[in-house]
């Protein structure tokens, strides 16, 4: 940056001025001249960011449309950004892994959710083990290091700043008891301990006291690994079926009609959930003290017969004395199947 950032002032001062601007502006901020278009793709900005404090967390969600776009929703402006097309070659990618680490989104294995209109074949191969991120430094996705075994439908956290993916189906969609880990730093996977169990089902991961738990679809036990390098341990907490997510460190299921909070010694009912009834395939997931449903399709009744895919984001805020539900803006390009959804901090 041969120019001064801000006339008069020292780069270093004009940065943590700059790091006060939400990211939502940074497109528009470095149309202001070269010197600031320089400065709002460093990395220096975003330490500076972390450094007075202005950090942002950001929702990361795709829906099945449009194909491999991902929007970022700021809760603070209630507003979507959406972000440059996931350049994958597999059509439709879905049933991957979305988390986010070392400041940035990762998507990771999955397999083609496109259908042949006229054949109704899936296209391309059941799973895949190429794996993106997205930097909103450079905004601009990035192909990493491919995992080491193809899946999909798998279990995918993030622990101690690394990625574990556990279980999952892998090609000719057999179901697999393996697990990785991927050190963002290094851009390098190692195995770790198989599973102990693998079931012909799709699972899912959450982490909930600094420890992975591994849910299969339709049982009740959940493999649990506390660090890496140890192995999984089988435990049955009696977790209500449903989904899922965390907040503050605490589980909350939607089942049944309702959304209850979730331990190990008791189930407290917080608020009632019937008007999803009709709705599936959203995404359910946490954001400071509001639990957030997002997206997903109306499926027909024998008064309506129309599938309906949906936009729509309702935040139920848990952090007050009473839990209430709200509306946010809907997505403004996502519709639909939410095929991923993660929390990204800027």
């Amino acid at each position: 940056m041969s120019e001064q950032l801000i006339e008069g002032l020292p780069d270093a001062v004009s940065l943590r001025c700059l790091a006060w601007v939400p990211f939502y502006l940074h497109p528009k901020l470095e149309l202001v001249s070269r010197s600031w278009q320089a400065a709002i793709h460093s990395p220096e900005l975003f330490r500076a960011r972390q450094e007075v404090g202005s950090c942002e967390d950001l929702l990361c969600v795709s829906a099945f449309d449009p194909d491999n776009l991902w929007q970022l929703y700021d809760p603070h402006r209630d507003l979507w950004i959406t972000l440059p097309v996931l350049p994958s070659k597999i059509r439709n990618l879905s049933h991957f892994g979305a988390v986010s680490a070392a400041g940035k989104l990762f998507v990771l294995g999955g397999c083609s959710g496109a259908v042949d209109p006229q054949t109704g074949d899936q296209d391309g191969s059941f799973a895949t083990n190429e794996v993106w991120s997205y930097d909103p430094v450079i905004r601009r996705w990035t192909p990493r290091a491919s995992m080491l075994v193809p899946r999909a439908m798998f279990a995918c956290c993030v622990l101690g700043g690394k990625i574990v993916v556990a279980g999952g189906f892998t090609s000719c969609r057999k179901s697999i008891s393996q697990a990785e880990m991927y050190d963002p730093e290094k851009d390098a996977w190692d195995p770790i301990p198989d599973l102990h169990r693998t079931h012909n089902s799709a699972c899912s991961g959450i982490v909930i006291g600094g420890k992975v738990h591994v849910l299969h679809k339709g049982l009740s036990t959940v493999q649990v690994l506390d660090s890496v390098g140890r192995e999984w341990t089988v435990e049955d907490y009696g977790w209500q079926q449903g989904p899922m997510t965390v907040v503050k460190g605490a589980l909350y299921v939607m089942s049944h009609g309702v959304i209850s909070k979730q331990d190990r010694e008791s189930v407290k009912v917080l608020v009632s959930a019937s008007e999803f009834g009709r709705r599936i395939g959203f995404a359910m997931t946490g954001l400071a003290d509001e639990i957030y449903v997002i997206g997903g399709v109306i499926v027909p009744d024998q008064w309506n017969l129309e599938i309906k895919p949906m936009s729509d984001v309702d935040v139920l805020t848990i952090g007050g004395e009473r839990p209430t539900w709200r509306q946010a803006t809907p997505m403004t390009r996502c519709r639909g199947t939410i095929l991923g959804c993660t929390q990204l901090r800027i």
